[in-house]
């Protein structure tokens, strides 16, 4: 088994409890904070068997590598998911909606964007090894739960895994703020792979030619661009809102 990895704050280590509480080594608290929260806390890991341990605030800030602990920090070990990005894609009943994010390294943006495309139904996220943030405890917080259920796939060549996608029928649809098309003019319904980049330098020029279409976000105030994560929930939530409005039966059928 992987060696355990850390987790802090209430809602990583909530959801842990909630979904795999036999993953847990042990949790440690803060036993001068009594407060409601804490004690329902609690309550909850005592119910799921785990071991708790008291501590204080600068041990538990050493282990976590950051003060924002909330009091709460777990060791645990990684969860299983799928070993691949095709196992994933082998194993889907119905179109996939995957994100996409070309040069990410803020962990903060990482942890968001998990946590949007988790809330959105995505299947996963996907990213390449040399321009993007890894799993850390920051981006754990940060996705408040949602780095322990969303498949993130690290890869080691964006462009061939965006073409071997492509073969697989996924349409690749890139971000980007010159595109003629806005995203609401956008079909995704079918299976569909959202590519967005770094804030800024947006993406880089391979992972652009790549795409099957670019679109843009509509911007009707003064800013120019959107936080990626921001942009990630506009992009899935447009998907998901098509998807709810016509169900995929009806768009296999509509596709013959």
């Amino acid at each position: 088994m992987s060696s355990p990895k850390v987790l802090f704050g209430f809602h990583a280590v909530g959801v842990r409890l909630k979904v795999a509480p036999e993953s847990i080594v042990e949790v440690y608290f803060e036993s001068t904070r009594r407060d409601a929260r804490m004690r329902q806390f609690l309550q909850r890991a005592r119910e799921a068997g785990v071991r708790l341990i008291e501590s204080d605030g600068l041990r538990l800030s050493k282990l976590a590598g950051s003060y924002g602990h909330q009091g709460v920090a777990a060791l645990a070990h990684p969860m299983a998911q799928a070993r691949s990005l095709d196992d994933l894609l082998d194993g889907l009943a119905s179109p996939p909606l995957l994100l996409v994010l070309d040069g990410v390294t803020d962990p903060h943006n990482l942890g968001a964007c998990l946590r949007v495309a988790d809330a959105a139904g995505a299947h996963a996220v996907i990213a390449p090894k040399d321009h993007a943030a890894g799993l850390n405890a920051t981006v754990s917080k940060v996705a408040s739960g949602a780095a322990e259920t969303m498949p993130y796939f690290m890869v080691t060549n964006l462009a061939r895994t965006l073409g071997e996608l492509k073969e697989r029928n996924i349409w690749v649809i890139g971000t980007s703020g010159d595109a003629d098309k806005s995203l609401y003019q956008a079909d995704l319904r079918g299976p569909t792979a959202l590519v967005l980049g770094a804030e800024g330098p947006g993406m880089r020029q391979l992972t652009r030619k790549t795409c099957d279409e670019l679109v843009h976000i509509p911007m009707q105030g003064a800013v120019e661009s959107l936080n990626v994560s921001v942009a990630s929930g506009v992009c899935l939530y447009e998907g998901r809102r098509q998807r709810d409005a016509m169900p995929a039966t009806d768009f296999l059928k509509g596709s013959l």
